[in-house]
C-alpha cells in the first residue's frame, strides 16, 4: 500500500473527511495520511480506539511517536490523557488500550538509526521557547539536532513563515489557517519537502498546530524488514 509516498511534492489532507478504516484489532480504526508498506509500513496515521478496546503486545521494531487527540490513551505504564506526546524508540513494546475510548496521531518506521531517547510529555510539558512572529506560544516537544516537534499557539488573523531548510509537517489541533489557497480546519495534515516554506493566513479563531521540522525521511531512515 501506497498513500501520499512522493515526497517531493507538497501533500495536505483533510483527513476529518476520511472515512475510518478497519485495523486487524476489534474497535481499532484507523485514517491514512502516509503509508509505504502493508500491515508493517512506514506511516503517519489518525487511530480510534472504541471504549474498551486492546491492541495486542507488539515490539516497536521502528520506533512510534504519538501525541494524544481526544480521550485517554492508555497502557500497561499509564495513562495518558489529550495533549500527550511520547516516543517509543525501537525495541520498546507495549500493550495499547482506552477503556473510555480515545483518538491519536501516530508515526510508525520513522526513527532514525541510533534514536533511543524515550519521552513522555504530560499536557502542557516541553520546553517553553521565545515564539516565533504572529505566534502567542511555543513548546519545544522533542529536539536531538536531526529533528525538532512543536507545539504552536498561533494569533487570530496573523501571516505565520516558516523558513523550511530540511523539510516541514505540520498538523492543525484546534482553529484553523489557509495554506496555499485551502483552509485547514482540525484534524488537517500537511507535508512540505526542503525549500518550500510555509506561508499560512491565520483563521479568526486562531490555531493550535503540531510542527515536525526535519527531513521527510531520515537519510539513515530504520529499514523495514523485507
Amino acid at each position: 500500500m501506497r498513500i501520499n509516498d512522493d515526497l517531493t511534492k507538497p501533500v495536505i489532507v483533510h483527513s476529518a473527511k476520511l472515512d475510518w478504516v478497519s485495523s486487524p484489532a476489534a474497535g481499532v480504526d484507523r485514517r491514512m495520511l502516509f503509508r509505504i508498506g502493508r500491515e508493517v509500513a512506514r506511516a503517519t496515521t489518525i487511530v480510534r480506539y472504541a471504549p474498551g478496546s486492546v491492541f495486542p503486545r507488539h515490539t516497536h521494531t521502528g520506533g512510534e511517536e504519538i501525541l494524544v487527540l481526544d480521550g485517554t490513551f492508555q497502557d500497561e505504564h499509564g495513562d495518558y490523557p489529550a495533549g500527550s506526546y511520547f516516543r517509543n524508540p525501537p525495541g520498546t513494546s507495549h500493550v495499547p488500550a482506552a477503556k473510555d475510548g480515545c483518538v491519536i496521531f501516530v508515526r510508525l518506521w520513522q526513527y532514525r538509526e541510533g534514536d533511543q531517547a524515550q519521552i513522555v510529555h504530560r499536557p502542557g510539558e516541553g520546553e517553553r521557547v521565545e515564539p516565533r512572529a504572529g505566534a502567542d506560544s511555543a513548546t519545544v516537544l522533542f529536539d536531538d539536532g536531526h529533528e525538532q516537534v512543536r507545539l504552536e499557539d498561533w494569533k487570530a488573523g496573523e501571516t505565520v513563515t516558516i523558513a523550511n531548510a530540511r523539510g516541514l509537517e505540520f498538523f492543525v489541533l484546534s482553529g484553523g489557517m489557509i495554506v496555499a489557497g485551502e483552509t485547514l480546519e482540525p484534524l488537517s495534515w500537511g507535508r512540505l519537502p526542503a525549500g518550500t516554506d510555509l506561508i499560512t493566513t491565520v483563521g479568526a479563531e486562531g490555531v493550535k498546530v503540531w510542527l515536525k521540522d526535519a527531513p521527510l525521511i531520515h537519510p539513515d531512515v530504520l529499514q523495514m524488514p523485507e
